[in-house]
């Protein structure tokens, strides 16, 4: 086993010493194989800080491969439907025994694993302990090899009996049971009182990760995975975009939401209540820098104008036209009511003096939007209705977008110039994105091309670059006393 790592201490510029706390949470891809465990104990043995680890259950080791949580879904359904998963268990148990095989390591992972097999196949494991026991090997595992304590997120994390956290008894369980010099914990996992295991939303262990640096009130949540933290647009539409420092909460909020997954959204939230920065940092590439998140509203005149570009595909728009539309009390209102009833959540609401329309995702629609066009004919007797379902939106987003005139002009002349028909305009009343609406076959141009707005074509135009472009655009005034 592997001595524990020193404490680390600080001086605060009092002099006084306090101690910095660090959670390091590994996601799937980070915690593969042994050469990723190598991997993280030199990550942890870099940073005394780094003593509350985190992971995930074992993901991907290379393209095709499968990751151990979806191989433990399917167990879960032979068993359910009688069909052997010998073929499986099998499969999923090699995967532990080659990390222990080669690092060495004496946890008895054959005979927890075999006793774990034979209670999966008799049916006496619900599907939620099931698979939680691939995020509990994993960090088995990791726990002798870093020489930490393992704490089981069964007795810590605690969910009420609807499945929901209960955020208030995870807090005095994690203070009550965690050990002071630091821990391993799996993630995506908890339980009730009663002790039934109960699991997160798939990319739980993010959440898992946030809520333990909220109740241990960390100084730093850092967020381990296979990418060096968020770009500012998906390369796979823009060519080597550039990396992102520096990215506020509300920003992450509306990137991910567009399509800019990196970290699991719900992770975002225990965090920022307690105002907790996360780095999203490369477990492959340590050396690189990653993104922080964190409250920080502030401008740097070295940062981006615009912070990223991302968007989704698949809207539809539902336009309602009446005339004089702007004279009747309620017509939007009833509308709405309608999308309610179909358990449709709405995402636009454009305007006009005549007509309105009501922007949707496809797949929220794609069984009921005839009935839904039915009951707005019927209840609010529009003169035309019209449904448009080639529909793309595009977010640009960028704190320091906020009160400086231009940049819409500069985005929508972008568009013009390539053109790319804008179908639809949406502002938050924040102004840190702005969102335009394209036809679906525009999609990848239209990200091209406002990306290409604010890039002198290796790098994001920054603040600087915007003060110099208005002072030169200003009228250069000649005194000829």
């Amino acid at each position: 086993m592997v001595s524990e790592l020193p404490r680390p201490t600080c001086t605060t510029r009092k002099g006084n010493s306090f101690v910095m706390i660090k959670i390091a949470k590994f996601g799937g891809s980070s915690v593969a194989d042994a050469a990723h465990f190598k991997k993280i104990r030199a990550i942890v043995e870099a940073d005394p800080a780094r003593r509350f680890i985190v992971v995930s259950a074992c993901g991907r080791r290379f393209s095709g491969d499968a990751k151990v949580t979806d191989l433990l879904y399917l167990v879960a359904a032979h068993v359910r439907y009688h069909v052997s998963c010998d073929d499986l268990l099998a499969d999923i148990g090699a995967r532990y025994f080659a990390i222990a095989d080669e690092l060495g390591l004496a946890y008895p992972i054959r005979d927890e694993f075999a006793a774990f097999a034979e209670k999966a196949k008799a049916g006496a494991l619900s599907t939620e302990e099931l698979v939680s026991r691939g995020e509990y090997f994993t960090a088995q595992l990791m726990a002798e090899y870093l020489g930490l304590p393992f704490l089981d997120a069964a007795d810590v994390v605690a969910f009420h009996h609807d499945g929901t956290l209960a955020m208030g008894r995870t807090h005095e369980l994690i203070q009550e049971r965690g050990i002071p010099g630091g821990f391993v914990m799996p993630g995506f996992y908890g339980a009730t009182r009663e002790g039934r295991i109960l699991l997160l939303d798939r990319g739980g262990g993010d959440i898992s990760g946030a809520i333990l640096a909220q109740a241990l009130d960390a100084d730093l949540y850092e967020n381990w995975t296979d990418v060096s933290g968020f770009l500012s647009a998906d390369p796979r539409i823009v060519e080597n975009p550039q990396p992102i420092s520096r990215i506020t909460y509300s920003e992450m909020r509306e990137l991910s939401y567009m399509g800019a997954s990196v970290l699991h959204e719900e992770a975002v939230f225990p965090v920022m209540e307690a105002g907790i920065p996360i780095a999203v940092r490369n477990t492959n590439r340590p050396q690189d820098p990653g993104t922080i998140i964190s409250d920080r509203e502030d401008y740097v005149e070295d940062e981006p104008i615009i912070t990223g570009v991302t968007g989704k595909r698949n809207f539809v728009a539902v336009h309602v036209l009446k005339d004089h539309m702007s004279n009747e009390v309620g017509i939007i209102r009833r509308t709405l009511t309608i999308f309610e009833r179909y358990h449709v959540s709405v995402e636009h609401i454009p305007s006009g003096i005549d007509s309105f329309a009501v922007v949707v995702q496809g797949d929220d629609v794609k069984d009921c939007i005839w009935s839904i066009v039915a009951d707005i004919k019927t209840e609010v007797a529009p003169d035309a209705i019209k449904v448009v379902d080639d529909l793309s939106l595009i977010s640009t987003v960028g704190r320091n977008m906020i009160g400086r005139p231009g940049i819409s002009g500069q985005l929508f002349a972008a568009l013009g110039n390539e053109g790319i028909s804008i179908r639809m305009i949406a502002q938050g009343s924040d102004e840190i994105n702005i969102i335009v609406g394209v036809h679906k076959d525009d999609f990848e141009h239209a990200i091209r091309a406002i990306y290409r707005a604010f890039s002198d074509g290796d790098h994001l135009l920054e603040l600087k670059d915007l003060k110099k472009t208005a002072d030169e655009s200003r009228p250069h005034v000649v005194d000829d006393k």
